[in-house]
């Protein structure tokens, strides 16, 4: 028996505001309900739920609910009757009904990933908090059209569904600035094009000399490895994908993405596509980062939701701080050149070298599980604009987390490009060239 499980049953939990079981469960425990003047959060992933009472709005004070990975078959009604819930995670069920009633009104965060949703109730555009939608990995293939006023909305991942284009309207969300859409019909030729296409050139898994795990992510596993032999010999980073539908999409779409964004200095360099594993698994060599570097921040938290969480003592150089936005504004608009989106450009997605000699500081700008082949026409440049608008956040961070230092402060012009870059009319904010052009003369003097 899960231990918290059993310290609910022997009433062990009075006042708990978190608690998380995974245990097998097929029905709702009652003892749930002994918290209802305290609890926050409640974690019931990894169960055997396909039901909730219709009561579970006595839990008054609940904000978070995940029941990831059980066997709902729809979104219970039940959810959508607690007065305080912002966040709801069902991802990896079942679910093929969304029924207007099961969204809460006070719905901030929305996670349906991996399921089985064809329709979504226009209820969804009625909910104003609404900031964050997770709907990859379904069977949609459209939106309900009163999300053009989801003015809130800032992240959406639509990526694996069954969309033959986007709808004109997302174009004019003011707000949106992190969007995954990789996966769907019309950009299924650019991504095959991308995965069959030999400009990164290929390793293979026989060359390689495969070491220690070095991390794994939603996507895949990294593992240190070296290839060659002798002087030539050289350490390597290897990404095995994991085949499964993630929160940012299908992981061959992130391959694609990988390999059709060619080499940049702020890029993580992928030296080819990995070929002959033994198990057919498919993955990305990269270049292994050398350890001084780490990530600029943390992830988004259940209260930040849609901004990263950045360490409270992290001060940096202004010239650093403008060099890591120099770099990453290069990247960007060399990705766009190459008819990419990124999707995440988020601190978390950063890695810096702290303490490098003034004017040497880099950034590198990874992980593309949210990348994809943006739509022609003026929709695919609408969808740049709000990678645009994600660099805008990135950019007034770092302008809050620099100091002055030996070769001056920030310009009072950062602040001004994070604001263009910000503004609430899409089509207003400058383009990805113009940025990276800004920042190299910043940076320079």
């Amino acid at each position: 028996m899960n231990d918290d499980l059993r310290r609910l049953r022997a009433g062990e939990l009075a006042g708990a505001r978190v608690l998380r079981i995974a245990a097998g469960l097929e029905h709702f425990p009652d003892e749930v309900f002994d918290l209802a003047d305290t609890l926050e959060v409640l974690d019931l992933s990894g169960n055997r739920l396909s039901t909730l009472p219709q009561d579970l709005h006595r839990l008054h004070r609940l904000k978070v609910f995940f029941a990831s990975s059980n066997r709902f078959t729809e979104l219970p009604e039940a959810v959508g009757a607690c007065p305080q819930l912002e966040m709801v995670g069902f991802k990896a069920n079942r679910i093929d009904h969304v029924p207007a009633d099961a969204l809460p009104a006070r719905l901030r965060w929305l996670i349906l990933t991996d399921n089985a949703v064809t329709a979504l109730p226009d209820a969804l555009g009625e909910r104003p908090r609404l900031q964050k939608l997770m709907l990859a990995g379904n069977l949609l293939r459209a939106l309900p059209d009163t999300l053009r006023h989801g003015r809130s909305l800032e992240l959406l991942r639509i990526a694996a569904n069954r969309f033959d284009a986007l709808p004109g309207w997302l174009a004019g969300l003011p707000r949106l600035a992190w969007l995954a859409l990789g996966g769907n019909a019309f950009n299924g030729v650019a991504e095959s094009s991308a995965r069959g296409g030999h400009g990164a050139g290929s390793v293979h898994w026989s060359d390689l000399q495969v070491g220690e795990l070095l991390g794994e992510g939603a996507s895949g596993r990294i593992l240190a490895a070296t290839v060659g032999h002798g002087p030539g010999r050289r350490d390597v980073a290897v990404k095995l994908f994991k085949g499964e539908v993630t929160s940012d999409g299908w992981p061959t779409t992130e391959l694609a993405a990988s390999l059709g964004a060619g080499r940049h200095a702020g890029l993580i360099p992928v030296l080819g596509r990995l070929e002959g594993h033994p198990d057919g698994t498919q993955g990305l060599v990269m270049e292994r980062i050398p350890a001084a570097y780490r990530t600029l921040a943390g992830p988004p938290s259940f209260e930040s939701c849609t901004r990263d969480v950045y360490p409270p003592d992290l001060r940096l150089p202004a010239s650093t701080a403008l060099r890591i936005a120099a770099d990453v504004a290069s990247a960007l608009a060399h990705l766009h050149g190459r008819g990419l989106v990124h999707g995440d450009l988020y601190a978390h997605n950063l890695l810096w070298r702290p303490g490098a000699p003034p004017g040497q500081a880099s950034g590198l700008l990874g992980d593309f599980g949210a990348a994809s082949f943006a739509p022609p026409g003026p929709l695919g440049d609408a969808v740049r604009r709000m990678d645009v608008r994600a660099f805008g956040v990135l950019m007034a961070e770092l302008c809050d987390h620099a100091d002055r230092d030996a070769d001056g402060s920030l310009p009072d012009e950062a602040r001004v490009l994070a604001e263009d870059c910000l503004n609430e009319e899409p089509a207003a904010r400058p383009a990805a060239a113009e940025l990276a052009a800004r920042m190299a003369r910043w940076a320079t003097h």
